[in-house]
């Protein structure tokens, strides 16, 4: 049985290479991370930036770097250009009788509020070593917007292994090859299983490779497998749905692009409800997904809700599955 599986794997993936869609899919995904990286550079950076001028005193620089994250300028100039940028940063001057803090104006309050609080407690002397204030620390060492935007990311390339999929399930037909495989000894099961894996190995490599480009060499990898693996059942049978009901692929891409509602409601709805509301997509295996991910991204998940976000996962894909499976047993016949 694995080597008709992997016999209709390495004929799909050599007919990949030659697809310009397909290859465009693979690529998607990795490109949309070197553009995280470079073009929002404020994302991967520490959750507290300030700029200051070069003829400040080293005094006062030695001592915000203790704290936050410190970028020098040159020039009055060339600091309000980058307070300007994307990112939130706070300039830093000094003035006659003490500092001035320069905002672009869309920053969070309680951020330039700490920055404020900052520049007091350098007025006044104030250093770790002197106060008597203790930290809680939670453990999350990771920006919260560099983890949405990647946890997005990869809910989007397992999205697009159901597309590749359904690509491959069009192409099969167009060949009329559908039919002609149950005259040969190659059961349903298999071929189902066969045509599945060039999606799940796409995608999981362009995860991984995303996610090593945007910084995230330290996460726990097994774990991200296995949430990866159990989310992609759902796309896989959406994915075989729209390419047996397709007439070609532009029809197929666009077919499988409608799960795309739920994995949107998921993330809006981990992001934005209140506690209180999450209940109401529990329904949605790509919401315990993203939850999970969330976790494993911000480096404090652990085994015990890893296990339970996959079994959910796994779980609420197999009822859908159960459900579907006689359309596609009918399509396949």
């Amino acid at each position: 049985m694995m080597k008709k599986i992997l016999r209709i794997f390495r004929k799909d993936a050599t007919i990949a290479r030659r697809d310009s869609m397909l290859i465009y899919i693979i690529a998607i995904p990795i490109l949309l991370a070197v553009g995280i990286v470079f073009f929002a550079p404020g994302v991967t950076d520490s959750a507290s930036t300030i700029a200051l001028l070069e003829s400040d005193t080293a005094d006062h620089i030695e001592y915000m770097e203790d704290y936050v994250q410190v970028e020098i300028v040159d020039s009055m100039e060339e600091l309000e250009r980058r307070i300007n940028k994307r990112d939130d940063v706070v300039g830093v001057v000094p003035i006659d009788q003490g500092y001035e803090i320069i905002i672009e104006g869309n920053e969070d309050e309680a951020y330039y509020e700490t920055v404020k609080a900052m520049s007091a407690f350098y007025k006044i002397g104030a250093t770790r070593e002197n106060t008597t204030a203790e930290i809680l620390d939670f453990g999350k060492t990771v920006p919260p917007l560099k983890t949405t935007l990647a946890n997005a990311l990869i809910l989007m390339v397992i999205m697009l292994a159901g597309m590749i999929i359904a690509l491959g399930i069009v192409e099969e037909k167009s060949d009329k090859t559908i039919k002609a495989m149950n005259v040969t000894p190659i059961s349903q099961n298999t071929f189902i299983i066969g045509k599945g894996m060039l999606g799940g190995v796409v995608a999981m490599g362009s995860i991984i490779i995303s996610l090593l480009i945007m910084g995230y060499n330290d996460i726990n990898w097994l774990m991200l497998i296995l949430i990866g693996l159990t989310s992609m059942i759902l796309t896989f049978i959406v994915g075989f749905l729209q390419g047996l009901a397709s007439k070609d692929v532009i029809e197929a891409a666009g077919g499988v692009k409608l799960i795309m509602l739920p994995i949107a409601a998921a993330i809006a709805a981990y992001e934005i409800l209140a506690d209180k509301w999450q209940w109401t997509m529990y329904w949605n295996p790509f919401y315990w997904a993203y939850r999970a991910n969330d976790l494993i991204l911000s480096k404090t998940a652990d085994w015990g809700i890893v296990l339970i976000s996959a079994a959910l996962v796994t779980i609420l894909s197999i009822a859908v599955y159960l459900i579907a499976i006689p359309k596609i047993r009918k399509g396949l016949s």
